[in-house]
């Protein structure tokens, strides 16, 4: 078992702990484990936090991003707050910004070859990620490096070297490239490659810890495999679980429309943590917020016995989360405004304005020529859940007309507003 590991300084003295340093161990573990999908061993866990806190060095922990778009979203920031705990420790990270293994592009998860994004592409996304991760991240303990540092001067012997150690029978376990090939759907040799790289990032940082989605387990496993080849003590993997967006049903993500952008305008991300389902708020508040373990503990206790309100939990969260990420005033401003337009059925006070041919006309195509809706069928689906209103009237009927005048104010859902000008 771990605990009978002995724990030993660089230079092979043997160290016993004392008892305030076994407490701190459990102390740090349970940071750790709080929200975790899984850990992968939790035994070397333990005993690289057992030889963290003996000798009073800090764990190298890591995290690669592949700047494959320009913005981060709240479902990346679940794995970076996990982080966040571990540096508030005394623990280092080392954010890797793949610029090399940006360029294929990582296979997860995807039933096709993605395309492979050009070296400005990267470079221009990777920009925008470093200033927005360190929103999250500790400066004083991230080290930002680029992998394109030490895998681009790889020789073609190097490369072969790294192929070596891993049997395509291993590569196709992975459950994408199995169903691919099952599926006669074209993998290419360069995709093999991407975990390689990804693992030989691990190798080259002598990572502790390599934290990622539940999705990225076969690419953080394949860390430990490399270390180990290369006579190095393996890294323990930290899984952290997929957030659902806010259709409370697939993952958060920019193309589904379903995220909340750490970006955002104060107002919209506000807006947008109040319409997260009710259910997903202990699964929220675990993953994303700095609430300390007994406070989400009541939290939690609160939410399922009913003595905590679902919208009270939200407003709690949405004022951590904007103040966050953009400032206390930013989230003082935001929620006088919610509460101003849905608790006391005022209209916001910057409202846009769209110019109008006054008259009546169809409501659907109103919608879409008024940018409330994308297109007719949305129009409609708005209309038939009653989430239109003009001039504060609810629409139902799909057949009626809107009668388009200066002033006139047109709402869909909780947050779209257009002030009609003519």
């Amino acid at each position: 078992m771990t605990e009978d590991r002995a724990i030993r300084t660089p230079d092979g003295e043997s160290i016993e702990l004392t008892a305030e340093q076994k407490r701190e161990v459990d102390r740090q573990l349970e940071v750790i484990q709080r929200g975790t999908a899984e850990i992968v061993p939790v035994e070397d866990l333990v005993h690289k936090l057992r030889r963290s806190v003996a000798t009073g060095q800090p764990l190298r922990l890591k995290l690669g991003m592949d700047p494959s778009s320009p913005d981060i979203h709240l479902g990346h920031t679940v794995v970076l707050q996990k982080i966040r705990q571990l540096q508030d420790l005394g623990h280092c990270c080392h954010l890797v910004i793949g610029d090399f293994t940006g360029r294929i592009g990582d296979p997860t998860g995807k039933s096709e070859t993605r395309r492979q994004l050009t070296a400005e592409e990267v470079n221009e996304n990777a920009r925008t990620y470093v200033s927005q991760v360190l929103k999250v991240l500790r400066p004083d303990r991230t080290e930002i490096v680029r992998n394109a540092d030490w895998l681009a001067p790889l020789t073609f012997s190097d490369v072969v070297r790294l192929a070596s150690t891993l049997t395509v029978a291993r590569m196709l376990e992975r459950e994408d490239f199995q169903k691919r090939f099952q599926e006669n759907r074209p993998i290419h040799i360069h995709e093999f490659f991407y975990p390689l790289m990804q693992a030989y990032d691990s190798v080259h940082l002598h990572t502790d810890i390599e934290f990622g989605g539940t999705d990225q387990k076969f690419n953080l496993l394949m860390g430990r495999t490399l270390q180990r080849e290369f006579g190095q003590e393996p890294q323990v993997a930290v899984m952290m679980p997929i957030l659902e967006g806010l259709d409370g049903v697939q993952k958060m993500s920019k193309s589904l429309g379903n995220y909340i952008g750490i970006d955002e305008p104060p107002r919209e991300m506000w807006g947008k943590v109040m319409s997260i389902p009710d259910d997903l708020m202990p699964k929220y508040y675990e993953l994303l917020s700095g609430v300390s373990v007994e406070e989400l503990r009541r939290i939690q206790a609160g939410l399922k016995d009913g003595s905590l309100h679902p919208r009270d939990a939200k407003m709690r969260l949405a004022r951590e989360l904007v103040t966050r990420f953009l400032g206390a005033d930013a989230a003082a401003e935001a929620e006088a405004n919610w509460k101003a337009v849905f608790q006391q059925g005022g209209l916001p006070e910057d409202i846009p304005e769209v110019r109008v041919t006054p008259g009546p006309q169809w409501a659907v195509k109103a919608l879409v020529d008024l940018g409330l809706a994308a297109s007719n069928s949305e129009a409609r689906r708005a209309i038939e859940q009653g989430g239109v209103r003009v001039d504060g009237e609810r629409l139902t009927d799909v057949q009626a007309n809107i009668d388009l005048r200066d002033g006139l104010v047109v709402q869909v859902g909780k947050r779209r507003f257009v002030r009609c000008r003519v």
